[in-house]
């Protein structure tokens, strides 16, 4: 357990940071998913749709460092050809 105040304020911080992080993980996932699944359907315009929100939650990923930039880069690139490829 923490002793000092400044390793006590740290946790506090950390629970506090951890919550955010989740957050932006699950939506990340989610928008993702969400996409994909739109496009195993076959409904390539309510995938078109959401792929800006898509694109918003890689970007915002890649800024917090929760993935690297070229993954990012990947990814996007990835649900774009995945919904070209929908007819």
């Amino acid at each position: 357990m923490a002793i000092t105040s400044s390793a006590k304020k740290a946790l506090r911080a950390g629970k506090h940071k951890r919550i955010f992080n989740i957050r932006h993980r699950d939506a990340f996932n989610e928008i993702i998913k969400q996409v994909k699944k739109l496009i195993t359907a076959g409904n390539r315009s309510e995938a078109m749709k959401i792929l800006p929100q898509a694109y918003a939650e890689i970007d915002k990923a890649a800024k917090t460092n929760y993935i690297k930039p070229n993954t990012a880069a990947r990814k996007k690139s990835r649900l774009s050809a995945m919904i070209k490829r929908v007819k």
